[in-house]
């Protein structure tokens, strides 16, 4: 039996995905290179029989935030707008992260290839860098196209002033980065077609995870 009441359980959770990552100085295991892992160190989330979501469940949704960056090609990207309505996954973190991001980048990628095709091409899988001094639109496009080449729907980066990347961190509810955006949330949340998060996903989430909960929260 449990220490803790339902409600204390899902606080716990939650409270998992909002803490900063520091990125550290090695590089990604052999697990990240070869497309999946078994968790990025951090520690896992403790769900419950009721919990619907092998994720992060979130006991109040996250509404779809609504902010406007520098997207492919130097072009405004609105993200409630262009991802509205849609399957979308969302995550802050930078090019240059040598384990949390590209492990987190790697899993997406992975779940998206599990899934069924047609699901696979609603999905909108949105970056957020922290670190906009280095990661320009280009630097943004090299790094996503390592992960999502063969699928049908590209990633997308997205890239703007640091006041501007605060804000929409702030929007999205996720803590502000520090260090100059080496140390941010490892939180990817998931929207569905009514533009709300109930489930986010964390460090101690897998590629099977992500793609479970993409199938259910299409299908709700």
């Amino acid at each position: 039996m449990s220490l803790f009441p339902r409600s204390r359980l899902a606080v716990l959770t939650v409270s998992a995905g909002l803490v900063l990552a520091g990125c550290g100085g090695g590089a990604a295991d052999e697990d990240t290179a070869a497309g999946g892992h078994d968790g990025h160190g951090a520690v896992a989330q403790v769900e419950g029989p009721e919990d619907r979501y092998a994720g992060l469940d979130l006991p109040d949704p996250y509404q779809r935030p609504s902010f406007t960056l520098s997207g492919p090609g130097g072009q405004p990207y609105d993200f409630a707008a262009e991802t509205g309505g849609k399957p979308t996954l969302l995550f802050f973190g930078f090019t240059n992260c040598p384990d949390v991001c590209p492990a987190t980048m790697a899993d997406v990628a992975v779940a998206l290839r599990g899934v069924d095709p047609a699901l696979a091409e609603q999905v909108q899988v949105v970056f957020v860098t922290t670190d906009p001094a280095f990661d320009t639109p280009e630097v943004l496009a090299e790094y996503l196209g390592r992960f999502d080449a063969d699928l049908p729907t590209r990633f997308v980066g997205l890239t703007g002033d640091q006041a501007a990347i605060d804000q929409a961190q702030l929007a999205a509810g996720v803590p502000q980065a520090e260090d100059n955006g080496r140390l941010h949330s490892s939180l990817l949340l998931l929207y569905g077609a009514d533009d709300l998060a109930h489930v986010a996903f964390d460090a101690g989430n897998t590629s099977r995870d992500i793609a479970g909960d993409l199938g259910l929260v299409a299908g709700a």
